[in-house]
């Protein structure tokens, strides 16, 4: 073992001076990352003894772990946002495992994606609308992590009712409500794992699992991290804003900070002016 390390630090040192990329190179600490014996997500087991869904898991397992460059990511993103997103689920009585749906959907990002879906949540314009956030030109609320986190619950809670299942829950987020149940009906079974789902949709509660079990136990899959690698909350006072801000960029002078500071911790704000209507204040977070 002790000739093999040497000759591949070796390896190392002559690419380098070479001036190859050393990423090209196999990495001499590569392993295969051991499932437990027993999974559970949502509260729910996952039925290892099934071999296809057992590769499923192992596949999206190889998959996070070896992503060194987003995982990272995310782990530093996740110190802002789980405890408030774990608060958040708790209180609602759901599962605090669905916050990795939100990691597996944008990695704690507000994204794009190519269907128009926004925020951390991914919601598509009429579907954030149908759960209760505020979208127009300029306010869109799929930004905001939290509101965004309550419309995801909405969803979620009203999946589990109509599927029974969380996973089954989870899986619907990914290819609609419509969708699982077309698929329900027409297969005879309303078990989310038992089901032959879209391709996207078969991945997406196995690579939640995987995201658990990565971030449940970070060393055991390669991650050495300690407290203050995490990032931290953005510290913030709520202000009360009850007349249309016309120019956002001059009120935030006027109130001690800048256009950048109010977008960056009021991502829901998406222009620059702000329309307050009657009885319904708009709350702004400044630092």
């Amino acid at each position: 073992m002790q000739k093999i390390l040497n000759f591949s630090t070796l390896l190392l040192i002559a690419l380098f001076l070479s001036g190859s990329k050393i990423t090209d190179t196999p990495k001499p600490w590569v392993f295969n990352p051991v499932l437990p014996p027993e999974i559970t997500v949502f509260g729910e087991r996952v039925p290892l003894e099934d071999p296809e869904v057992r590769e499923r898991v192992e596949n999206e397992i190889i998959l996070m772990s070896r992503q060194e460059h987003l995982m990272l990511r995310y782990f530093k993103r996740s110190g802002k946002w789980f405890k408030k997103f774990d608060e958040i689920l708790t209180r609602e009585g759901v599962p605090t495992d669905f916050k990795y749906l939100a990691v597996v959907e944008s990695g704690l990002d507000n994204l794009v994606s190519s269907a128009k879906a926004a925020g951390f949540w991914q919601f598509l314009d009429e579907t954030g609308r149908q759960f209760g956030l505020k979208i127009n030109q300029e306010i869109d609320e799929r930004y905001d992590p939290e509101k965004s986190a309550m419309a995801a619950v909405r969803y979620l809670k009203m999946a589990k009712g109509k599927f029974g299942t969380w996973a089954a829950a989870a899986g619907s987020y990914n290819c609609g409500m419509g969708g699982m149940e077309t698929r329900m009906a027409a297969q005879k079974t309303r078990g989310y794992y038992d089901l032959l789902l879209p391709e996207e949709t078969m991945k997406y509660v196995p690579r939640i699992a995987a995201m658990k079990l990565i971030f449940e136990d970070p060393a055991k899959y390669g991650y050495l991290l300690n407290e203050n690698d995490y990032w931290k909350p953005n510290t913030s006072r709520d202000v009360e804003v009850t007349e249309t801000i016309q120019d956002l960029a001059s009120w935030a002078v006027k109130n001690g900070t800048t256009y950048k500071t109010v977008r960056y911790l009021n991502p829901w704000v998406r222009g620059t002016r702000l329309t307050a209507g009657k009885g319904s204040p708009l709350i702004l977070k400044l630092p």
